[in-house]
């Protein structure tokens, strides 16, 4: 079919509601919270002192309350972080992912199917329209983000089965390989800087922002050197798992020179997956997972560049 769609049962979400919400995001995460307007969404993450990131982030924002998504395995640690933080500031964070229900739609009638089910869709990247009682963002030419109250959500399956064909959340997980959107998951917290997984490249850091935690280490990696280290998108003919270790023979059988972020089945065979990896181990060879003989894993494109 020209339109598939995946309900995002693994996914959770953080409400942070009140007058100060825009502040206290704007001082906690990466991304320029205070810039963004009513009804758009940005991705962004959040960092230890260290720079180290904890989680990343699509981030839904109504007027006064945002809405951040991300791993639900994550959300109890991330938000009792984020409270206390909080202070005097007049904002509210609670857990939402039971008060709402996300879907991925996806495919060259993406928009069509939306606009059936909502009546409208965002014209424009990352823009959220609502409508209907639902809101709806667009991640790409042929991708959305469906969010509705948990309520109605035998309602959406049933009007998106009529137009489009029910995939697995893992299908939704390989588009966003596909267009390089990392998602920081507990196996991967607090190793890598921002522009490790290349978050500065599709928008989710802010060098003008002011201070959040990490923000000097974050600074300095921009500009002050050259990054030993990036994210790719790489395919094996096996099970891929966060976590896994990489290597190269530039840098020897001791020594992982990469490990794998995210991963998902690949339309026909393998794994696709998003990797960090040593620029220099990339340059220099084949890249073999799990260890110095193993099988070489094929790099693919991105649809953005990454600098030299």
């Amino acid at each position: 079919m020209a339109v598939t769609f995946s309900e995002l049962g693994s996914t959770g979400l953080i409400a942070a509601r009140g007058v100060d919400a825009a502040g206290f995001l704007h001082a906690q995460l990466t991304s320029d919270i205070a810039g963004l307007p009513a009804f758009q969404a940005q991705y962004s993450g959040y960092c230890s002192p260290k720079g180290r990131l904890l989680a990343t982030f699509l981030v839904w924002r109504a007027e006064d309350e945002f809405l951040l998504q991300l791993p639900e395995a994550l959300c109890a640690s991330v938000l009792s972080r984020l409270a206390k933080y909080v202070l005097r500031a007049q904002v509210r964070l609670s857990e939402a992912s039971s008060e709402y229900r996300l879907f991925g739609v996806a495919g060259s009638a993406a928009q069509s199917a939306v606009e059936a089910l909502a009546g409208t869709a965002p014209l424009r990247m990352h823009e959220i329209v609502s409508s209907r009682g639902y809101r709806v963002t667009r991640l790409s030419a042929s991708r959305f983000v469906v969010l509705a109250a948990a309520q109605d959500a035998a309602a959406i399956r049933a009007a998106l089965a009529a137009r489009a064909e029910a995939k697995s959340e893992s299908a939704w997980a390989l588009l966003d390989i596909e267009a390089g959107v990392p998602a920081i998951t507990p196996a991967t917290q607090d190793q890598y800087v921002p522009q490790m997984v290349n978050l500065d490249l599709i928008g989710a850091v802010s060098y003008t922002k002011g201070c959040y935690p990490g923000q000097e280490i974050v600074a300095r990696t921009h500009y002050l050197g050259r990054l030993k280290q990036r994210m790719y998108r790489i395919h094996a003919p096996a099970a891929l798992l966060p976590g896994d270790a990489l290597y190269s023979a530039a840098f020897g059988a001791e020594q992982a020179s990469g490990a794998v972020l995210a991963a998902a089945p690949a339309e026909g065979s393998g794994y696709e997956a998003l990797a960090v990896i040593q620029t220099t181990a990339v340059a220099s060879g084949p890249v073999t997972w799990k260890s110095p003989d193993g099988p070489a894993v094929e790099l693919k494109p991105l649809p953005y560049s990454i600098p030299e």
